[in-house]
């Protein structure tokens, strides 16, 4: 579910860039750039993937 949500950021930022659209300085491509990589380096580490069952039951 973060990596989708980092896809989307990336889009978001590439739009922003693409466009050259100006906003604020919250909205910038970079900034959206930065979340999508945070949430990406969560999704690798495990956080969010979904249902982890950590005991196997016969």
């Amino acid at each position: 579910m973060l990596g989708i949500a980092a896809a989307v950021l990336f889009f978001i930022a590439f739009l922003i860039n693409a466009a050259d659209i100006a906003t604020n300085d919250i909205f910038t491509s970079i900034n959206f750039m930065l979340i999508g990589l945070a949430l990406l380096s969560l999704h690798v580490a495990g956080i969010g993937s979904g249902w982890a069952s950590r005991s196997r039951r016969r």
